[in-house]
């Protein structure tokens, strides 16, 4: 049974079709085939140069390059698991995920020369630290030797669909990073719910910015496409300039990213001049995305929405039509084919329309929970539903509805206040760049709002200005009671607000 081996069996259906386009060198693009051989020579190259075998973890440290892609798909070929380790944490953070998924190889590109040297020695499960670039040790592995090796196609691996594929880790934003276990199933599954739900072909290209250290680098549009056969473009990583340069000149159709790449995009001077009539699929995930984001996409034409996932399931769960775009606006529309979903209150029951309660999710894409960890495995997959933490609601057309994270809800004198509702009303100022809300102890009311706010460059507000154009817009209970000005909003690796870092700095009275 062909588990593994996605990239020859593409090249065996669709041979010279593009695969990939390398930004990285001059635009270069592979077809299926040049990448199938690319693959199976890396994967010789796992094999025989650094004696992976089937189970063994490798962990990558590097930006996005077709290397990187090379690396996911040959392992997946001979039964190794990839741990895509964020570049954007220190050395010491590193070194407590490399402990955890003790892997035998460490791959990195040039620009974390110095964070290799910090972990040297200090991770005995690494046996080859190897190079994308430039070596940070003269006995490291370089990974050009790769050319050495045979590309003709491999033995055959016996693999499972339950065995890993991934390791990707969560967010952590409370001690440290659970590893999500992506099998082969999951991942597969993933890429049949989205091809079959969101409507995807081989004639679709997407621009690949999105880290791949993260499930939407890897799992939002990647790993769909060379399931369906699809075009991906490899970007380093997130540039408005690249981005506007490549939906007008790269055939582009489909792009994903959070909401802060949609938020500077719409602030740059490229915005308006930009053709977006041939994508047919613009779609933002990660995070709550602000109702003004929305608008100024559907100004121009775009049904612009949001989407819902998380590292443990897929991520992609939900579809809305683009006839119900406007219509339901903010909603992420209905499960996917293979997918079931429930909202349901603490005592397990389903809740009724519109009702606020915890989302669950079951289907083939959940993962099969987390790595050396099975009591956070136990306590997050109950009865083959996975409990995400976040907040939902399903109105009585079946549409559901992403209100926000169960711990960052505030209740504020018994009523609950949803940060994303206030938060998208913040970013309706035309002075706010950025804005987000947290609460912060409070002895009348318990707890209470705090809008932490970046302006747009040259603007000016007040915070009484700002809290005035709130209570215009939003119900008492829900208007902040303070605000604090910022240069920017902390983001955690994967460009999301990150939240646990405005508590610690500006949460308490």
């Amino acid at each position: 049974m062909i588990v593994g081996d996605w990239i020859g069996r593409r090249a065996q259906l669709t041979p010279n079709k593009v695969a990939l386009v390398d930004t990285l060198n001059g635009n270069r693009p592979i077809t299926y085939r040049e990448w199938s051989r690319a693959v199976n020579r890396t994967a010789r190259f796992l094999q025989e140069r650094l004696g992976v075998r089937k189970g063994d973890r490798v962990a990558v440290l590097a930006h996005n390059c077709v290397e990187y892609l090379d690396i996911w798909f040959a392992l997946g070929r001979i039964g190794g698991i990839l741990q895509n380790l964020n570049w954007r944490l220190t050395p010491y953070e590193l070194e407590g995920l490399l402990a955890d998924a003790a892997p035998v190889a460490l791959i990195y590109g040039s620009e974390f020369v110095a964070q290799v040297n910090a972990l040297r020695g200090r991770v005995p499960s690494v046996r080859h630290s190897v190079a994308l670039g430039e070596p940070a040790a003269p006995d490291d592995v370089h990974f050009t030797e790769r050319e050495a090796f045979s590309d003709a196609p491999l033995p055959e691996v016996d693999l499972d669909w339950e065995d890993p594929w991934v390791i990707c880790y969560t967010g952590g934003t409370t001690g440290l990073p659970k590893g999500a276990v992506l099998t082969h199933r999951a991942i597969t599954a993933n890429a049949v719910n989205t091809v079959v739900s969101w409507g995807l072909t081989p004639d679709d290209v997407a621009i690949l910015n999105a880290p791949l250290f993260h499930t939407g680098g890897l799992n939002v549009f990647t790993a769909p496409l060379v399931y369906i056969g699809g075009t991906s473009i490899v970007c380093k990583g997130f540039d408005p300039d690249q981005v506007f340069d490549l939906i007008r000149d790269a055939g582009v159709t489909v792009f994903f990213g959070v909401p802060t790449m949609f938020i500077m995009l719409q602030q740059h001077p490229r915005w308006e001049e930009a053709d977006f009539s041939h994508l047919k699929i613009v779609i933002s995930g990660g995070a709550p995305c602000p109702m003004p984001v929305f608008e100024k996409f559907w100004e121009r034409g775009v049904d612009f929405k949001t989407g819902y996932g998380l590292t443990e399931a897929g991520p992609n769960t939900f579809w809305l039509p683009p006839e119900d775009v406007r219509r339901k606006p903010g909603s992420v529309g209905f499960p996917l084919f293979h997918i079931d979903v429930r909202v349901v209150r603490e005592d397990g029951t389903e809740c009724g329309p519109d009702e606020v309660g915890e989302l669950v999710i079951r289907g083939p894409h959940v993962c099969a929970g987390y790595w050396n960890n099975p009591e956070a495995t136990a306590q997050t997959i109950r009865d083959g539903w996975l409990h995400t933490g976040d907040l939902a609601r399903r109105d009585a057309e079946g549409y559901y509805y992403i209100v926000g994270r169960l711990k960052d809800m505030i209740i504020s004198g018994g009523e609950n206040v949803y940060p994303a509702e206030v938060e998208s009303v913040l970013h309706a100022h035309p002075a706010v760049a950025e804005a987000a809300l947290i609460g912060v102890p409070d002895p009348k009311w318990g707890e209470v709002g705090r809008a932490i706010v970046a302006l747009r460059p040259g603007a000016q507000v007040t915070a009484e200005e700002l809290l005035a154009f709130c209570r215009e817009r939003l119900a008492g209970y829900k208007v902040p009671k303070s605000v604090v000005f910022v240069d920017a909003l902390p983001k955690t690796g994967a460009g999301k607000v990150d939240k646990q870092r405005l508590k610690e700095e500006y949460g308490r009275c």
